[in-house]
């Protein structure tokens, strides 16, 4: 181990920024905060690190770890602490006056620290928990900050953690129990769900105590296989944190978490398939009130023989079809159930998930645009939840056909296949499995015009056997098959 004193505070910035570039839950959506004059700062729906908001802003946050060193020696982490790395540490004095600096000099919006474990989960929370006291009482910074929780911490630090800032995260690190014990054996799935329950807990009472509602009050039935061997997931939603609501206003004049929470796993360093990620995913989604599930797909930096190889590079598709899924469970009311199962347990790579699950279901295509409700419209491929708003206001005032969804920005490429306008679709297409596989997968960038009704796959230049002429220049490309 690197060990170096009186380490320059630009030097630790160096070391624990670095560090923090493997933790991706770093959103910062979710807070409209404006600055009130008394403080520095504002929260105004910010976005992702680097990234850009709604309003079409560029914000950046500082990321960075409190702390590289850690008593835990998890086999998929560049901290663990057998690795021979150099190890800094930032004091709570260091962390608030760096946010302050970088903010005054309009480097950032926010904050995002997340830290190793040093000592104990109390002693770390603490030094946390005083870095983000120092934050907004003695510097009355009020902008955004998201913070990484510690598992296994006092509840009461947890909690009071909670008032300091915007958004919280606990990192489930890996899919399953089981997988956690082969290569976490420091930690457990119980003391892990444990905060992500008290902090949806304390949500709750907070939103009782200012009268505003919730909409997610009980827990739903946990969608999860039955034989996964994740059965703690289902025990802890009964847990008794001990947080009991609130009697009176906090003296600290904020909401508690007001973004919400998220959390992290490590995708492709265990042996889980999609189907059980995903019925993880939807069960915190359903019980545990989680604004996000990132999925971080998983890089050997360790070069342990404990864990899988990854010379080809990490699983950054299978991450892509994940967080896709992950979309189709938040925003288009999917449920793990109908994209996946124990027979059809990982995603097709060739096709993102809501195509694959359309071409299992050919039997509710095609569905038709002007009488469709938004839900169906939704299951369409090519259409998005903007794009399914627009068509429910258009059609009160008019009978759209083709070209009215091509200026909406309906993905036609796709849709064409799923949909009618007035009973009838773009091009003769035969709905078949197997076609609109192939035409979908190596025809991405060609429309199928003129389709022969008894021919199942032809390759086609864009205008054979139709009589239509553009009236401006087209360029064919030309797919060998």
């Amino acid at each position: 181990m690197v060990i170096q004193e009186n380490m320059s505070v630009q030097r630790k910035l160096e070391v624990l920024s670095d560090a923090a570039k493997y933790d991706v839950a770093c959103t910062s959506s979710g807070v409209d905060r404006k600055g009130k004059g008394t403080g520095m700062g504002n929260s105004i729906a910010a976005g992702i690190c680097h990234s850009f908001s709604a309003d079409g802003r560029c914000i950046s946050l500082l990321k960075v770890l409190y702390t590289n060193e850690c008593v835990f020696d998890c086999k998929y982490c560049i901290n663990r602490s057998s690795n021979d790395i150099a190890r800094a540490s930032f004091t709570p004095q260091e962390i608030s006056e760096l946010t302050m600096e970088f903010y005054r000099r309009n480097y950032i919006e926010g904050l995002f620290l997340s830290s190793g474990i040093l000592i104990s989960p109390n002693h770390t929370m603490e030094l946390i928990l005083e870095s983000l006291r120092l934050l907004r009482e003695v510097h009355h910074f009020n902008g955004y900050i998201h913070c990484k929780a510690i598992p296994g911490a006092d509840p009461a630090l947890i909690e009071m953690l909670g008032w300091y800032t915007d958004r919280m995260s606990i990192n489930l690190e890996l899919p399953t129990a089981e997988s956690l014990k082969d290569l976490a054996p420091h930690k457990s799935r119980k003391n892990i769900l444990k905060p992500i329950r008290q902090i949806q807990l304390g949500r709750k009472n907070n939103r009782d105590f200012l009268g505003l509602p919730d909409h997610k009050l009980q827990p739903k039935k946990i969608i999860t296989a039955q034989d996964q061997g994740d059965h703690d997931i289902k025990e802890i939603i009964t847990m008794d944190t001990g947080l009991v609501p609130l009697q009176k206003k906090p003296i600290i004049n904020r909401n508690f978490v007001p973004a919400g929470q998220s959390t992290q796993m490590i995708i492709g360093a265990t042996k889980e398939s999609d189907y059980q990620i995903m019925s993880v995913a939807q069960a915190l989604y359903d019980n545990f009130d989680l604004k996000r599930v990132f999925y971080s797909a998983f890089m050997n930096v360790n070069q342990d023989i404990r864990l899988p190889s990854t010379e080809a590079g990490p699983p950054l598709l299978r991450e892509h079809r994940l967080y896709q899924a992950d979309w189709l469970l938040r925003f288009y009311g999917f449920q793990t159930m109908e994209l996946l199962d124990e027979k059809y347990p990982n995603f097709n790579v060739l096709l993102d998930p809501k195509c694959d699950w359309a071409l299992r279901h050919l039997e509710i295509f095609p569905v038709e645009i002007n009488r469709a409700d938004y839900y169906s419209l939704l299951r369409v491929p090519g259409i998005g939840t903007n794009s399914a708003q627009r068509i429910m206001m258009a059609r009160k005032s008019a009978v759209l056909d083709f070209k009215d969804l091509k200026r909406m920005g309906i993905v036609l490429k796709r849709a064409v296949y799923f949909i009618t306008c007035n009973g009838r679709m773009m091009y003769p297409i035969n709905i078949e499995e197997n076609f609109i596989t192939r035409q979908l997968v190596a025809l991405k960038d060609q429309v199928p015009l003129g389709i022969e009704k008894d021919i199942t796959y032809k390759q086609l230049s864009l205008f054979d056997d139709v009589s239509f002429k553009p009236d401006y220049p087209v360029a064919i490309k030309m797919v060998n098959m």
